[in-house]
């Protein structure tokens, strides 16, 4: 498919129970497509709704109306009205997400880290290890930590894990929230290098990326998220 992820009238208010269930409003009417081998980036000031919006198509946020439609495996998949089912299956073959925080099971080697989207797609072991290592030396992860844990880890040295587990697979689309914001700027280069590699291959790249540097790098077009503000339209 020439567009595998197409958002359309989207709209997202979160309810405030503490405060005698107050709705905040948090987008409104957003609509936008990511066509193959494109990076659409995200843009606005700081709480606009970015991180929410790749929360919604990733399936973590509900939303209150709207559509968010994938080509997954064939066939339209409209994410917002999807059982849970199927969005665990959407996120293992056609779905992935690079998140500034890295979250793993306690003890589990960083090799092992990478290399688990692969062994929950079939792939076997020596091989996923491979490409595990592969992408492990070049974001210049010394080898001497690929046999331990990640939560031993410095900031940085976690996010480079976070990454390769996020770009091992052929995933069609592709989040990426701030996946450069602990990084040096050796690392956010080789970063921007691997997502030209997946735009080559045709991935939907949709991200958020605060260092201008990168995001400059990286995007095909910026998406000014502030027009989709409810709270603007208020204010205006």
């Amino acid at each position: 498919m020439a567009t595998p992820l197409v958002v359309s009238e989207v709209a997202k208010s979160f309810i405030m129970h503490l405060r005698d269930g107050i709705k905040l409003p948090v987008v409104s009417d957003v609509s936008f497509s990511v066509a193959s081998g494109e990076c659409v980036v995200l843009g606005g000031p700081s709480g606009i709704g970015k991180s929410s919006l790749l929360k919604m198509i990733y399936g973590n946020y509900a939303v209150d109306t709207g559509q968010i439609l994938v080509d997954h495996k064939g066939k339209i998949v409209d994410l917002a009205a999807a059982d849970p089912r199927t969005i665990l299956d959407v996120r293992r073959q056609t779905l992935g997400y690079v998140s500034q925080f890295l979250r793993t099971v306690p003890r589990v080697a960083a090799l092992d880290v990478v290399a688990e989207p692969l062994l929950a797609r079939g792939e076997n072991a020596a091989s996923a290890k491979e490409k595990a290592a592969a992408l492990l030396e070049k974001l210049n992860l010394p080898e001497a930590l690929w046999q331990l844990p990640p939560a031993t880890f410095s900031g940085g040295e976690q996010q480079r894990v976070n990454i390769a587990r996020g770009f091992i697979t052929d995933h069609t689309i592709l989040l990426l929230d701030e996946p450069t914001a602990s990084l040096d700027a050796k690392n956010r280069a080789v970063v921007v290098g691997m997502i030209e590699e997946k735009k080559k291959a045709g991935v939907a790249l949709l991200g958020i990326f605060h260092d201008e540097e990168v995001r400059e790098a990286a995007a095909d077009r910026i998406l000014d998220v502030q027009q989709f503000s409810p709270r603007k339209a208020i204010a205006a």
